[in-house]
């Protein structure tokens, strides 16, 4: 074993992380790198591929500098990524013909919903596990291809490389040597099988994606390749690969059948563990990979927010009533009770169980003693609105849910965790380690490493920071959720 520690690199949608973890899953040395967001036109979301790079390569060498490492202390590096973001470039120089196309990025509304008309959702659902629905990466491939001066031609050629964020760090990372894409964010591109674990040729051809463009699909943990000498002073193995939210589900050690997580960063994320079953929503959730290891892959349902921090972020940068978003908690505890206020912070559409791509954000029971503090608490409220949308989904389809593991930036906010348990009614549930995101992708590498023998070693790690219990009665939290309701539909158009 080359070393004891493993860094994670975690690409999320607005910064760059470098973590370092020792092996007993404990974080030692942190860098970021905050994401500039590019917004060509309303409704379009971009990323600088370049600019994620050079960000990555900062932060990495700034964590292990940090932590005062040689790479020879490195077991091997773990990659956990924002899901969807799409980048293609070219084979030859390594350079992106177009920007990332980012996962809230709205500009394949109409082409998702001509290919519903033309009846083929049944199709893709059958075989993604997935909506049509503009958040995936298919369509953001196929527009590239058809708006970019002469990529058709060069795809055709084989001449492109496409692929998610975790898919251009490790090209990049080993020089251009590897083309390869776990199966967590591989299942996030209406391409692929997830029963067959393979590309499918007949998505592939609705939707004019050459197989010459797409990675190879591997597990989760493994030997996907080494870095570059250049990228740390010396080679060091790449041992694991995960879309963010898959990667906080093994962070949170959520590793059995029914355990569920929910992880609230940008937008929020709840993934129910389905073990070896693909199981079929009747309530508009997604079926996705949890994780393959060894070639096995184990299934969840998933629920997507795109908007629950990013409306925290409006707050400071749209509004203008908080500085930081540290803020929020002191000012959202200032509103008066029974304010009435709801905000549906449908900024780019709703997602599960809405999917409406074309719905806008609204606040709604303003009355004239209404102020910053009931607009703030109407923000984080509705952060758990959402969320018990995605938890009665979850148990409409038989999930018998008695706790939330929590993790992301925003669950340091102890009014918002309270808040949360009363809204859905059940117990949540804080780790110690709330970068759970970075861990996972850490504990994946650490397998492959030796670090850890098995997922249920992993699970011992998991250490509770505080547990947040439902004190508002049934009675109360279901009058506060059907004004909820009611404010949802009358943002919704479809």
């Amino acid at each position: 074993m080359a070393g004891k520690h493993v860094l994670a690199i975690d690409q999320g949608t607005t910064s760059t992380r470098a973590i370092v973890f020792d092996a007993t899953g404990r974080p030692v040395a942190t860098a970021q790198r905050e994401l500039p967001q590019i917004f060509p036109k309303s409704g379009w979301v971009e990323h600088d591929p370049e600019e994620i790079w050079s960000a990555t390569v900062e932060v990495c060498r700034g964590a292990v500098a940090k932590a005062k490492l040689k790479p020879a202390d490195l077991a091997g590096i773990g990659i956990t990524n924002q899901r969807e973001t799409t980048v293609v470039w070219d084979r030859a120089t390594g350079r992106p013909i177009h920007n990332a196309i980012v996962w809230q990025d709205r500009r394949t509304a109409e082409r998702c919903a001509d290919l519903k008309k033309s009846g083929h959702e049944k199709t893709f659902t059958d075989k993604t596990g997935l909506l049509l629905d503009p958040y995936f990466s298919g369509t953001k491939i196929e527009w590239i291809l058809k708006h970019v001066a002469g990529a058709r031609a060069a795809a055709e050629k084989g001449a492109l490389a496409a692929g998610t964020i975790e898919c251009f760090l490790l090209w990049r990372l080993t020089g251009g040597k590897v083309h390869a894409s776990d199966a967590t964010n591989a299942s996030r591109t209406l391409l692929l099988d997830i029963r067959k674990g393979a590309w499918d040729p007949d998505l592939m051809k609705l939707l004019g994606v050459p197989a010459s463009m797409l990675p190879r699909v591997v597990d989760c943990s493994g030997e996907f390749g080494v870095t570059t000498a250049d990228f740390l002073g010396a080679a060091v193995p790449i041992l694991g690969m995960a879309g963010d939210q898959q990667a906080a589900t093994v962070g949170q050690a959520c590793i059995k059948p029914g355990m569920i997580k929910t992880t609230y960063g940008t937008g929020c994320f709840a993934i129910l563990n389905t073990g070896s079953m693909a199981v079929h929503s009747r309530h508009r959730l997604l079926t996705t990979i949890a994780y393959q290891l060894d070639g096995r892959r184990t299934y969840a349902l998933e629920g997507s927010i795109f908007v629950a921090g990013a409306a925290v972020q409006w707050l400071r940068d749209g509004l203008g009533v908080i500085e930081k978003s540290s803020e929020v908690e002191a000012l959202a505890a200032k509103a008066r009770d029974g304010h009435g206020v709801y905000l549906v912070p449908a900024f780019v559409g709703l997602g599960a169980p809405h999917w409406d791509p074309d719905a806008r954000g609204a606040l709604l029971g303003l009355t004239r003693d209404s102020g910053p503090a009931e607009i703030a608490a109407a923000t984080l409220d509705s952060v758990c609105y959402q969320t018990r949308d995605l938890v009665d989904a979850m148990r409409g389809d038989g999930a018998q849910i008695d706790e939330l593991r929590v993790d992301g930036g925003m669950v340091a906010n102890d009014l918002l965790m309270q808040r949360l348990a009363d809204t859905v009614g059940a117990p949540v549930e804080r780790p110690k380690v709330t970068e759970t995101t970075a861990l996972g992708a850490a504990f994946l590498a650490g397998l492959h490493a030796g670090l850890w023998p098995s997922l249920e070693a992993l699970s011992k790690t998991w250490v509770l920071d505080r547990a947040f219990k439902p004190a508002e009665s049934a009675a109360s939290r279901d009058r506060r959720y059907a004004g909820w309701q009611d404010a949802v539909r009358r943002v919704r158009t479809s």
